[in-house]
């Protein structure tokens, strides 16, 4: 994601919904709703100038055909981070939701933070493949494990044969995924670059590797403490006067947590820089789960360096 390149003068909020985009004018002060389909959607951003700066939500995939149309007009965006636009909301003391009222407040937040904040960019479509693989994967993995859990409590023995039917098309399904995403990885040349570039850490699988480059493709345009952030493994101060209390990492996105956290364990044994880290901190006193975050924090600001480093010598 790029930032500001040209002034703006104009600030839309778009609250995007399954079927139809409330879009407030920031300038005229009014509000109109949109069929969130692709002609409609066309035409609407047709009339918009290259100075307009249109923010949204993340609604599940629905924004992305606003998003899709705005690039092709060349008229800067920002997909919004739900939680930050809600606390924004609430810091004026607005207690209501509307679509009309979430739409202004959506123009308001880019008006207020339009200079911080990243313009979205087209994303790669066999990125974007690589990302539904890997998402459809760790549904099928979370269901398998839930089923199995369930056949072994007590009690479950009259529904065996049903839960075993479950597991065991489950199994076929995701070994079929499995299938398709290192397909993927093999066919599309930057992912593949990617992926063998990360899988050069020890401790970073294959299926680590394509995780990471579908669930965070911001990989390598970060700095570390952006890397981190976004990984939600940035400790964060909770000092007030005289009292400095434990710093816990927080936000972020999960999904890349729960990969980086399988990745430690694998690191913490066999990559011989974290696993003497991790013993270091361990004798230092740190509890095992605080050693076992900060080897995430180490392997996520490593990958980040290394796609950044890699991109470097393609360009050059």
């Amino acid at each position: 994601m790029s930032h500001a390149a040209t002034p703006v003068s104009r600030f839309l909020g778009c609250d995007v919904g399954k079927t139809a985009v409330v879009v407030f004018d920031a300038m005229s002060g009014r509000s109109r709703a949109i069929a969130n389909e692709p002609q409609a959607l066309s035409e609407f951003v047709s009339g918009l100038e290259a100075t307009c700066f249109v923010v949204c939500e993340a609604t599940g995939g629905y924004e992305d055909a606003l998003l899709t149309a705005l690039i092709a007009a060349g008229v800067p965006a920002h997909r919004a981070d739900a939680r930050k636009v809600k606390a924004f909301i609430r810091s004026f003391g607005t207690l209501g939701k509307t679509d009309a009222i979430d739409a202004k407040a959506l123009a308001r937040y880019g008006q207020d933070r339009c200079a911080e904040l990243p313009r979205w960019q087209a994303r790669d479509r066999e990125r974007l493949r690589l990302q539904a693989l890997v998402l459809v994967r760790r549904d099928m993995v979370r269901d398998r494990l839930a089923y199995a859990n369930r056949r072994a409590a007590p009690g479950a023995e009259p529904a065996h044969a049903y839960l075993d039917a479950l597991l065991e098309s489950l199994a076929a399904q995701i070994k079929a995924v499995e299938a398709d995403i290192t397909a993927l990885t093999v066919r599309c040349e930057p992912v593949a670059r990617a992926v063998q570039t990360l899988m050069a850490i020890k401790g970073v699988g294959e299926k680590t590797a394509a995780g990471l480059i579908a669930l965070m493709p911001e990989l390598g345009s970060l700095d570390r403490r952006q890397a981190a952030a976004l990984a939600g493994l940035a400790p964060h101060p909770r000092q007030s006067g005289d009292t400095d209390a434990y710093r816990k990492t927080r936000g972020g996105r999960p999904e890349v947590k729960r990969l980086l956290f399988m990745a430690a364990l694998a690191a913490r044994k066999h990559n011989p820089t974290l696993k003497a880290f991790y013993q270091r901190l361990v004798q230092a006193g740190k509890k095992p789960l605080v050693a076992i975050t900060a080897i995430m924090r180490k392997l996520v600001v490593i990958a980040n360096a290394k796609l950044k480093a890699t991109h470097s010598l393609q360009v050059s």
